[in-house]
């Protein structure tokens, strides 16, 4: 079987809720990675063979299929087609698994894998809101074998993260001491410029907009939990942003004709699938199938994105691997960074290869809790 290699990752800085990106179309975000992405290396549009995009809630301008619309928008080729795939919060990290997939099964060479997410023109959660007009108040309510199997269990991301927290006997204050060490970690990497090689500048903007300077675990303690009685606050939460990101998956053979240099190689990739109602532990069950599969464990991989949805997801996730903090979203992660859904996957992926070539680290492991109650797991080695 072929390999697949990432020859470039890059991404736009992440948008804070109605901030510098939020009059940007989705589409023109798509539009700007991709070409941002095909600057960086010696490819012919022409030669790429698709376009698998991430994104959730595709609704409105998020419709109709935005990875071919963001292909287009770009003014690149027609003939290249284009797929969307939601694999909820893991959109785009799924979009790099059916990339690399398509180039290890042979049957392409070159493929872009990204996601884009507008949250501040199209709400989390706008696709099953929308859905009232026509009767459906959430997916659940109303399939028999849902219900048969659930009952009316509340199926809600705020309850799943403080049912975790209790089962995983966090605190609150643990939970802000990690939220707090999120913002100085992400203050710190922009200061030092860690991102300025991943990110393409919008307009102007060239750094995240999400982290905060004057946050502190004395003001964290003041927030109202999310939930009446819950541990989870905002500031336990990742931010609602806007952003796109975008990786060049090749073959051996791309990589031999075109005399690329690779900078990371798909070690793994796998995702499995937990307790729909707790939603958010799947990271646990996917790392541990990921690491076996993969014949290794926790302590050969040196760094590790873990996307923060929120503060209980990375503590429980922890835990239960045995994985050391001190490796584990080095830079900061989404609760001072943001998580644009659709995007985050690639966004990490990016993040994961330049940090792994900034520290000389050989292996990274990248994973994300995912609604339904879902993870995906990619490993990669850094080449370069």
């Amino acid at each position: 079987m072929s390999e697949a290699y990432i020859i470039e990752a890059v991404r736009t800085p992440v948008g804070r809720r109605g901030g510098a990106l939020s009059h940007l179309h989705p589409a023109d975000l798509g539009a700007h990675v991709i070409t941002a992405l095909l600057d960086r290396v010696d490819v012919d549009p022409t030669d790429v063979d698709d376009v698998v995009f991430g994104c959730v809630d595709t609704i409105g301008a998020q419709a109709g299929d935005i990875a071919r619309t963001a292909w287009l928008a770009a003014g690149f080729p027609e003939q290249v087609p284009g797929v969307t795939v939601d694999r909820q919060c893991g959109a785009s990290q799924q979009a790099l698994h059916f990339a690399a997939q398509a180039v290890m099964s042979g049957t392409a060479d070159f493929v872009v894998a990204g996601g884009v997410q507008s949250m501040s023109r199209i709400p989390i959660g706008a696709s099953m809101t929308v859905g009232e007009q026509f009767g459906f108040a959430d997916p659940y309510t109303g399939c028999q074998g849902w219900e048969h199997r659930y009952g009316d269990e509340e199926i809600s991301q705020f309850r799943a993260a403080d049912l975790i927290a209790t089962r995983w006997g966090l605190s609150r204050a643990t939970m802000e001491e990690f939220a707090f060490t999120s913002h100085l970690r992400a203050v710190t990497a922009i200061k030092e410029g860690r991102f300025d090689r991943e990110i393409a500048p919008v307009d102007g903007v060239a750094h995240d907009e999400c982290p905060r300077t004057d946050t502190s675990v004395e003001k964290m303690a003041t927030l109202p939990s999310l939930r009446p009685g819950g541990r989870t606050t905002a500031a336990l939460a990742s931010q609602i942003s806007d952003g796109a990101s975008a990786v060049l998956v090749a073959s051996e053979r791309a990589v031999r004709e075109h005399r690329l240099t690779p900078r990371a190689r798909v070690h793994h990739l796998s995702a499995r699938g937990s307790d729909p109602v707790y939603m958010l532990t799947g990271p646990i069950r996917a790392t541990r199938y990921a690491l076996d599969r993969a014949g290794m464990s926790i302590a050969d991989i040196d760094l590790f994105e873990v996307n923060e949805a929120f503060a209980s997801v990375v503590l429980a996730w922890a835990k239960e691997t045995g994985a050391d903090l001190d490796r584990v979203n080095v830079n900061g992660g989404a609760i001072a960074l943001g998580h644009p859904i659709g995007a985050t996957g690639t966004k990490l992926c990016a993040t994961l290869v330049h940090e792994l070539e900034r520290t000389g680290g050989r292996f990274g492991l990248q994973t994300m809790c995912e609604g339904g109650g879902q993870a995906n797991v990619t490993i990669i080695e850094r080449l370069g």
